[in-house]
C-alpha cells in the first residue's frame, strides 16, 4: 500500500515554513559581518540546491549562513579588505574536499579520530568567546569607535532584544521555539521604531525588485591560507548535522547516499556563494528541529524553502529593510547567540567524556583556548594564521603529537577491565 503524496501546496506551505525557522540565523551573519543580506539569501537558496543536486535529493536538509566564520570574515575584512575576503571563503571550501575524500578513502570514523571532541570543542568554544568584545560593542551602541546609538538607550534596547530571544528560547511551544532569534529581533526592532532609532530612507528608495549587488572576489594568498582552517568546525559540524537528521527519520545517510557526497555537496555550495559575495553555508540544526516537530521528512520540502529563499534576494525593498535593524537590536541578541556557541563548545567536551584531569588533554584544550581567545598569530611570508585558524591548526597538531603517557594507558586498561 503506498502512500498519497501530498498536494503541491502543503508541500510548499511546508518550505515557507523551514525558510521562516531558518530565516534569522541566515540573515544575522551577513548583518553582523557587513555582508549583502540578500546575497545571503541567495547562497542559502542556491547552496540548498546544488547540496541537493550532490546527495540526489535524498536527504532533508538545508544549509544556511555560517556562525563559524562571523569572527575570521569580520577580521579579514579589516585586515586585507572584503574582495579579498570573499575570494577567501569561496576557497575555504578546501577542506571540505580534503574530509570528503578523506571519508571516501578511509571511512566515516577517519575524520572523528582526526576532530574528536578533545579538538573540536575547545575550537567551538573559541568561536564564541572570541566574539565577546563584539557583542557588547554593539549592545552598549557601538559602531567601531564612534558612539552611533546613546550609551544609555542602547542597552535598554539590547536587553530587551536579549530578553525576548532567552523567553522565547526557554517558555515557547511549538514551531516559536525554533524561532527565539526572529521573535527577538521584532520585540528590538518595535522598541526601536517607538525611541525613534529607525531610518526607512533607505527603504523608501529602494526598488521593489533589484539583483543584489555580487560581490567580486580577489584571490590573496595569505587571506586564504588564513580562512581554510576556520572551515574545520563547520565540517565536524556538517557530520553532525547529518547524523542528527538520519536519527530523525530513521535512515543512515553516511551510507546513503554517503557522508562523502554530503560533504561535498555543501564545499560546493561555499564554493559558489562565495564567488558571488554570500556568507558560508552549512547544515542548520534549526531546520532538523523542525523537521523532527513537524515529521515531514520530504526533500522536495526544502527544494521549495531554497526557491523562496532566491525569490526573497530579489525584493530589493526588503534587503533594504533588513538594514535598517538598529545595532543595539544585533547586540542583544549576539550576547546570547555567542555565548550559546561557546556552550555547544562546552557541550562537546562533557559528551566526548574528555576527562580534563589527563595532563594531555587540559593541553590541548588549554593552548588552543588561549591562543583563541587571545587572537594569536603566526606569520612567515605570505603564510598567515590568526585567532580560530590557528587554534584550530593547533588543536588537530597537538592531538597528533602529544602521547598519551604511560599513567594515563594504564588507567585507561585498568577502566576497561
Amino acid at each position: 500500500m503506498t502512500s498519497t503524496p501530498d498536494p503541491v501546496w502543503r508541500t510548499a506551505l511546508a518550505g515557507a515554513q523551514i525558510l521562516f525557522v531558518a530565516f534569522g540565523a541566515t540573515v544575522l551573519v551577513p548583518l553582523l559581518t557587513g555582508l549583502n543580506p540578500s546575497l545571503a539569501l541567495l547562497g542559502a537558496g542556491i547552496g540548498t540546491l546544488i547540496f541537493q543536486l550532490c546527495t540526489k535529493r535524498q536527504v532533508p536538509i538545508y544549509l544556511g549562513s555560517s556562525f563559524a566564520f562571523i569572527a575570521p570574515v569580520i577580521y579579514a575584512v579589516k585586515t586585507w579588505g572584503m574582495p579579498a575576503t570573499i575570494g577567501a571563503l569561496a576557497a575555504a571550501s578546501f577542506f571540505y574536499y580534503v574530509a570528503a575524500g578523506l571519508v571516501k578513502w578511509r571511512g566515516v570514523d577517519f575524520i572523528h579520530r582526526l576532530l574528536p571532541p578533545v579538538v573540536i570543542g575547545p575550537v567551538v568554544m573559541v568561536i564564541g568567546l572570541g566574539l565577546a568584545q563584539v557583542a557588547v560593542n554593539m549592545a552598549t551602541g557601538k559602531a567601531g569607535d564612534s558612539q552611533v546609538v546613546p550609551h544609555g538607550t542602547a542597552l535598554a534596547v539590547a536587553a530587551i532584544s536579549l530578553t525576548a530571544t532567552m523567553l522565547t528560547a526557554i517558555h515557547a511551544r511549538g514551531l516559536l521555539k525554533l524561532v527565539p532569534i526572529l521573535v527577538g529581533v521584532a520585540v528590538g526592532y518595535g522598541t526601536s521604531l517607538a525611541l525613534g532609532l529607525v531610518d526607512f530612507s533607505s527603504v523608501l528608495n529602494a526598488p521593489w525588485l533589484a539583483v543584489p549587488q555580487f560581490g567580486r572576489p580577489e584571490f590573496n594568498l595569505a587571506a586564504i591560507l588564513f580562512m581554510i582552517p576556520v572551515a574545520i568546525a563547520p565540517v565536524v559540524e556538517h557530520v553532525g548535522g547529518i547524523l542528527a537528521i538520519g536519527s530523525v527519520v530513521g535512515r543512515d545517510y553516511t551510507e546513503q547516499p554517503g557522508l562523502h557526497r554530503t560533504l561535498l555537496g555543501d564545499g560546493l555550495a561555499v564554493s559558489v556563494v562565495g564567488l558571488f559575495g554570500g556568507p558560508p553555508v552549512t547544515t542548520y540544526g534549526e531546520v532538523t528541529g523542525a523537521v523532527m516537530l513537524t515529521r515531514n521528512y520530504n526533500p522536495v520540502v526544502m527544494t521549495w524553502a531554497a526557491c523562496f529563499a532566491i525569490m526573497m534576494a530579489f525584493v530589493g525593498k526588503f534587503g533594504a529593510l533588513l538594514q535598517t535593524i538598529p545595532l543595539p537590536v544585533m547586540g542583544g541578541i549576539m550576547i546570547l547567540l555567542f555565548g550559546s556557541i561557546a556552550g555547544i563548545g562546552l557541550k562537546t567536551i562533557i559528551d566526548g567524556r574528555v576527562d580534563l584531569m589527563k595532563p594531555r588533554n587540559l593541553c590541548i584544550v588549554s593552548v588552543t583556548l588561549v591562543t583563541g581567545i587571545g587572537g594569536l598569530g603566526l606569520t612567515i611570508g605570505s603564510f598567515s594564521l590568526q585567532g580560530i585558524s590557528l587554534c584550530g591548526v593547533l588543536a588537530v597538531l597537538l592531538n597528533q603529537i602529544l602521547p598519551a603517557g604511560e599513567r594515563e594507558e594504564e588507567e585507561g586498561r585498568s577502566t576497561a577491565h
